[in-house]
């Protein structure tokens, strides 16, 4: 079913990410970045119910949303680079992940890009399906991996331009490239394999529901 308005569960969902920022905005590590990254996370919400205005969304897909902003407000708070998930693994489950995944830097950053595609795959989706209804829906799932390739490599210059007026300090943790030169490729990669998966699960259950009428 497809919502065309706020109603009191959305409100629900907002109200847990707003308290998710609330939280995230005491002590960060470094409040000049922080706030350039919940620069990010305004505009989105502004664009989510926009398009829950304009074109409908379903609620799964809207807090598919709205989780991929927690994620991402949980690694403005850190600066991407320095979410503790690897302490926070141990402490809870008595696990290295990083040693059993064989990782030498912080991966956070990469699962908030592969987190881009997985999650916003839907609401992309959505908007290609309503401006182009007569595309059957294997173009749409190309069309929609185009758009998170594209959208993510918009947001990697973002992140450069950004970075050019910063000081060398200050772009190193903002990017969060973690002295990898291939940074944005991976991420881009990453954000890709995501939609792909997504949206290869959503073209699986429209395949069954066809095969059912």
């Amino acid at each position: 079913m497809m919502d065309h308005r706020l109603s009191s569960k959305h409100f629900v969902s907002l109200g847990i990410l707003a308290i998710a920022i609330i939280f995230a905005s005491i002590h960060p590590l470094e409040m000049e970045s922080y706030l350039l990254h919940q620069t990010g996370t305004v505009f989105m919400i502004v664009m989510l119910i926009l398009c829950l205005y304009k074109i409908g969304l379903s609620f799964f897909s809207f807090n598919l949303y709205l989780a991929f902003l927690l994620i991402h407000v949980v690694a403005a708070h850190y600066l991407y680079s320095y979410v503790p998930y690897n302490e926070w693994t141990q402490t809870l489950f008595g696990f290295d992940l990083n040693a059993a995944m064989g990782w030498s830097r912080n991966m956070f950053d990469r699962f908030v890009h592969l987190a881009f595609g997985l999650l916003l795959y839907p609401v992309f989706y959505r908007l290609f399906q309503v401006w182009l209804p007569q595309q059957k829906p294997f173009t749409v799932f190309l069309l929609v991996i185009q758009f998170v390739m594209a959208t993510s490599l918009i947001y990697e210059w973002i992140e450069w331009l950004i970075a050019i007026g910063l000081s060398p300090e200050q772009a190193e943790s903002y990017n969060g490239q973690q002295g990898d030169m291939w940074d944005a490729h991976k991420d881009m990669f990453l954000a890709t394999v995501g939609s792909m998966f997504t949206g290869a699960l959503m073209l699986i259950s429209q395949n069954k529901k066809s095969s059912l009428k």
